[in-house]
């Protein structure tokens, strides 16, 4: 059993106006109707992607995963239950403010709610216009895009999303960090995006180290950085290309604190040609940080 992708996920934050506003004004998202939620921004057909909810944290709150029918949440059910993991069902209110049909529910081990469900709403009556010219984003069956989390325990993260959740090892990042000593990141798909999950060993106060959205256009990176700069928002690092995924993007500072990542031009993961491989630096050039 596994899921099929990233469909949304939820942030508690203290300012939610203000994360709304950079959402729209600065990475081009698009506000959802009031009635499929407040503080929620879109970024394709579907009725929302991302919520921006009130709250002390600064750091994401839920994460929604999608199965394909009733069929495979039903089985996805089973599972979890018999690697151990606690699973809730049975929340039509839930399920209501998510706007799906049906899911269920759970911890990872680091206390962050995952939500696995089937039946997204969908909103091609009216579709997605971003309020800054954007020209889509890659998701379909890519998914919203990629989280990067930090774990207090990986050897625990790994088995929940890879024997819980089904995620597939894509390849590993073994770095020297200045002051810090080594470190190894891992990257994990669950569909052709080369990484919808990457997971720290390292927590550092936030789950969320960064989140992730791929531009259909190298024009529209350009663009946004733009914006970055003009709202005089962090730049968290440079552009530059990474040497795992070879995406080309920049990391600015959101609101909350945590960062985002927006790019272009990633490669895809085919299960059946894919060699995981190890990586010895993030990027091939670029990505400056502290610049």
């Amino acid at each position: 059993m596994a899921v099929q992708a990233l469909s949304y996920f939820g942030v508690s934050v203290k300012r939610p106006d203000e994360w709304i506003k950079f959402g729209t004004d600065v990475l081009g998202l698009m506000a959802a109707d009031d009635g499929d939620g407040a503080n929620r921004l879109r970024a394709d057909h579907r009725a929302w992607r991302i919520a921006a909810n009130q709250g002390k944290e600064d750091d994401i709150a839920f994460a929604g995963f999608e199965v394909a029918d009733a069929a495979a949440l039903a089985g996805m059910h089973q599972h979890l239950l018999g690697q151990g993991i606690e699973v809730t069902a049975g929340n039509p209110d839930l399920a209501a403010d998510r706007g799906v049909i049906d899911l269920i529910s759970c911890r990872d081990p680091d206390g962050l709610d995952i939500e696995i469900f089937h039946g997204a709403a969908e909103r091609f009556e009216k579709p997605f216009s971003s309020p800054q010219g954007v020209q889509g984003f890659v998701m379909a069956d890519q998914g919203l895009g990629h989280i990067v989390l930090g774990c207090n325990d990986i050897a625990a993260a790994r088995r929940f999303y890879v024997d819980g959740l089904g995620f597939r090892l894509s390849d590993v990042i073994r770095m020297e960090i200045p002051s810090a000593g080594p470190l190894e990141l891992e990257f994990y798909h669950c569909n052709p995006r080369h990484h919808t999950l990457a997971l720290v060993p390292v927590r550092t106060g936030k789950r969320l180290r960064h989140f992730m959205l791929q531009a259909n256009s190298m024009d529209d990176v350009g663009f946004a950085f733009d914006r970055v700069l003009a709202a005089g928002a962090p730049v968290a690092a440079t552009l530059g290309r990474h040497t795992n995924d070879h995406m080309i993007s920049f990391y600015a500072q959101t609101p909350a604190g945590f960062e985002v990542e927006f790019g272009y031009g990633a490669r895809t993961v085919d299960d059946d040609t894919w060699h995981v491989a190890l990586h010895h630096k993030p990027s091939t050039w670029g990505h400056k940080r502290g610049a």
